[in-house]
């Protein structure tokens, strides 16, 4: 995906936002498809790329990795190498992931509790 232009209003938008608070820098980070998803695989148990494929059956090889690389970025899972024939690489939420994951349920908990959006399942249906 093509990153944004340094002059463009979007630019300036989101870098203003990103300075009055750094919660809008994790939602943008939080905001990117299949992030939150990912995230909660790991915690859910699949913990190697082929596990998340299965799990989420609909993402493609660049998107997961792509987020997983940035989920390791900002420290909130830890990538390790394990030895063998082959080699296996293993995902876990570190402890920065796993706070933010029980934060997030929280949020989960209260959108479907209390938030009422409009359903379009005209995607699914058809």
């Amino acid at each position: 995906m093509a990153e944004r232009k340094l002059s463009s209003t979007n630019y300036y938008n989101q870098a203003f936002l990103e300075e009055k608070c750094a919660l809008n820098e994790l939602i943008y980070l939080l905001s990117k498809r299949w992030m939150t998803e990912v995230l909660f695989s790991i915690e859910a148990g699949n913990n190697r790329f082929t596990g998340l494929k299965e799990d989420l059956e609909h993402i493609s090889d660049h998107i997961l990795a792509d987020r997983l690389k940035l989920l390791e970025q900002h420290g909130l899972i830890h990538k390790a190498y394990l030895p063998g024939t082959p080699p296996r690489t293993e995902y876990e939420l570190s402890e920065k992931g796993n706070e933010l994951s029980s934060l997030l349920e929280g949020l989960c908990d209260f959108a479907e509790t209390q938030m009422q959006f409009q359903s379009d399942n005209s995607i699914i249906n058809q």
